[in-house]
């Protein structure tokens, strides 16, 4: 009997949790979508900020209905990821360290290549091909080599973490089929591994930004939140692919190509002022623009993200959905890891 109650109490708390757990994200995701309907901004268009608000709100009824529907499905992968987070940073560590085994420099190579890259792009951009200074909203002149490394310091980040965590599953094969090993935690190892480069990357665009005149200012700390975006962003991607790519080995060369076109669609080698109102909208619904726009914003542009109210709420409602998906697509997958690779 005493056994009895002592397995029942476990059961209890987890049931309380989960109950817990659903008021708590459909609390959030409705004070969200009511802050969503009641903003208004005077000076926006009103049929883009109706288009807008709906398209937000569907993306929050959607995430509400899976988290509900899959709740114990999605809520079992960042539970393991919280637990096991000492193991996660000593594995990003030495995967990143591992990465530079046997050679002479060691992880000094990380900090060659954005050096080597930007100036590859300086001399291309610079000497060969000069591009003409961006002219900013405000008549700010920007160079175009700030504004070009500002724009490929998180593309390179994304394409790295996102290459490396879909192959995390099957570079560490040996541990997919290892019984007792949390094998949920080896894409953010991997992600984690891209973010020490990206660190020293964004050191060179600081210093790019400060030799033409753009000290760093409180703005300039927006960086880590763009960077912890990008991060979550990849992380919500990389559940998905990594699990698709063990059945279906030509995703990675899809995503491959993916990223050469991508690198276009995004606004990296250009502006996105240039474009019309509508133009920018559609090209908006890429997730990668509110980043890439907000490195830029931070370096130079002085705007602090909460001002691009509807941007802020779309990449986080977006990234929300992409994560339940990547849960429920790596949980359905899962069971036969083993048995495919």
């Amino acid at each position: 009997m005493n056994n009895k109650k002592r397995k029942e109490k476990p059961a209890l708390r987890q049931g309380v949790s989960k109950k817990t757990g659903l008021t708590i994200f459909t609390l959030v995701m409705l004070i969200m979508g009511v802050i969503i309907a009641c903003y208004h901004n005077p000076l926006a268009n009103q049929m883009d900020e109706l288009i807008k608000k709906i398209i937000a709100c569907t993306l929050i009824v959607v995430a509400v209905v899976a988290v509900l529907k899959f709740y114990d499905k999605i809520i079992l992968l960042p539970f393991e990821l919280y637990q096991n987070r000492r193991l996660i940073w000593r594995l990003a560590k030495n995967d990143f360290k591992r990465r530079y085994a046997g050679s002479y420099m060691g992880a000094i190579w990380a900090m060659v290549q954005p050096v080597v890259t930007v100036a590859m792009y300086y001399v291309v951009f610079q000497v060969i091909m000069p591009q003409k200074a961006q002219l900013l909203g405000d008549g700010i002149e920007v160079p175009y080599l700030v504004f070009l490394t500002a724009g490929l310091v998180p593309w390179f980040y994304f394409s790295e973490a996102l290459t490396n965590g879909m192959m995390a599953l099957l570079e560490y094969e040996y541990l997919v089929k290892k019984v007792v090993f949390k094998i949920s935690i080896l894409p953010i190892i991997k992600i984690i591994a891209a973010t020490f480069i990206h660190g020293f990357f964004v050191l060179v665009l600081l210093a790019i930004a400060f030799l033409y005149g753009f000290t760093p200012s409180l703005y300039t700390l927006q960086i880590f939140y763009y960077s912890f975006c990008m991060f979550a962003l990849v992380l919500a991607i990389s559940y998905t692919t990594c699990s698709v790519v063990i059945y279906f080995r030509d995703l990675q060369q899809i995503v491959g190509i993916g990223l050469q076109i991508g690198m276009w669609a995004t606004p990296v080698l250009w502006q996105l002022g240039t474009l019309s109102k509508k133009a920018q909208m559609l090209v908006k619904i890429n997730p990668l623009v509110y980043i890439v726009e907000g490195y830029r914003s931070s370096i130079y542009e002085k705007q602090w993200f909460w001002e691009d109210f509807y941007s802020t709420m779309y990449f986080w409602i977006i990234t929300v959905v992409l994560f339940c998906i990547g849960a429920l697509v790596y949980k359905r997958l899962k069971v036969h890891f083993a048995d495919i690779m």
